[in-house]
């Protein structure tokens, strides 16, 4: 079976790259050579190509082409905000949730435990959601506070109320940092409205190429480089530019504004049958998080009961043609199960598998997928 006969239904990990991006890339690669630092005229075209992208991506933001900054993803772009956060905005406390993304809590922990950081972990609901009356406790105990948290669950889906936390930080005289790699190409953002002072994105979450993604930082929050040794990114982060990745992010994310209601909708309903689908064939079946209510369409976390079939289901998946995760797909070989799910059912024997769907999915695969999964757990569908 080749890759392009299986089902992927991993897009939360990645998205297989738009054949219109490939073509926007092609050219540069092939004849825009120059490096973008050299004053010649190699040089200043390419460095007018940069920030052609650098322009369209900060209009579809809503925010000034000086206030975004290219990445090498989304990891670097949550490192940079936060750690800049910390050594150059007078940050004393940091808030944050245990089901953010490993690039946020790793670095959470770490500046807590080198840099005597305090450190204030938000309590969950039990439907996966942040308790807003606990962050509003937080904030009025703690002093010059960094707020970090993602816009929606990679693992589970559940969307944050980005607006409404940026104001309640805002009026508490702190920071606001947001990972929205899951998000990104998925809604509209309007940055001039002022609510989050660091945004992170990543091209390959939008069927753009891997290895780039951007920063936004408001303009009134000035920090320095953590990687430093050249002038680039007007001396936010040293190092030759990845040219043609950022041309590819760029087009992606135009792709993604201008197919994102179709998509929509079209990604809701493929959500809303496996959902439905599943319910029909495997009685004893549940959803993570907020599956039904305020979550991305993108993502759906299927809690499946114990039985033989459980500690084999993504290895038999795989060999059904079937492409999904366990939960999140971004550090390969990890051990110990999710941190997501742990935090949210701790000591379940309940098996986990995260479908996340992209707009190359299918009726057609869905109903294979719910097909496949009933013949180890329930009905046919």
């Amino acid at each position: 079976m080749t890759t392009a006969q299986r089902i992927y239904l991993d897009n939360a990990a990645t998205t297989p790259i738009a054949e219109e991006v490939v073509d926007a890339m092609i050219p540069v690669m092939r004849e825009h050579y120059g490096n973008p630092s050299s004053t010649h005229a190699h040089g200043r075209k390419v460095k007018g190509i940069i920030e052609e992208a650098r322009g369209s991506i900060a209009k579809m933001l809503g925010c000034s082409p000086g206030e975004i900054f290219f990445t090498s993803g989304g990891t670097e772009a949550d490192n940079l905000a936060i750690r800049g956060s910390v050594a150059n905005l007078g940050i004393e406390n940091i808030i944050s949730s245990a089901i953010e993304h490993h690039a946020v809590l790793h670095t959470v922990e770490e500046l807590h435990h080198k840099n005597g950081i305090g450190l204030h972990m938000l309590n969950i609901l039990p439907d996966g959601h942040i308790n807003m009356k606990h962050l509003q406790t937080l904030l009025n105990s703690t002093t010059k506070p960094l707020v970090s948290l993602m816009h929606a669950n990679n693992e589970i889906g559940n969307i944050l109320d980005i607006e409404t936390v940026g104001k309640m930080v805002h009026q508490a005289g702190g920071i606001f940092h947001c990972d929205t790699v899951q998000t990104m190409g998925q809604y509209r953002f309007d940055l001039s409205q002022g609510h989050i002072n660091f945004l992170a994105g990543a091209a390959h979450k939008f069927n753009g190429p891997k290895g780039v993604g951007f920063i936004y930082i408001n303009k009134k929050n000035k920090i320095h480089p953590e990687i430093t040794g050249g002038a680039q990114e007007r001396e936010m982060r040293g190092g030759t530019e990845n040219v043609i990745g950022i041309v590819g992010m760029a087009k992606a994310l135009e792709i993604a504004y201008r197919e994102m209601d179709a998509k929509k909708v079209h990604l809701k309903h493929i959500k809303g049958l496996m959902i439905q689908l599943l319910r029909d064939a495997i009685p004893e079946v549940s959803f993570n998080g907020d599956a039904e209510g305020n979550s991305l369409y993108t993502v759906l976390s299927v809690s499946l009961p114990p039985n033989d079939a459980s500690s084999m289901i993504l290895f038999n998946l795989d060999l059904a043609g079937i492409s999904a995760s366990g939960g999140s797909a971004c550090s390969s070989g990890a051990t110990g199960g999710s941190h997501v799910i742990n935090c949210l059912n701790p000591g379940s024997n309940r098996t986990t598998v995260r479908f996340s769907f992209g707009k190359q999915n299918t009726e057609e695969d869905i109903r294979f997928t719910v097909n496949q999964l009933a013949n180890w757990y329930g009905n046919k569908a």
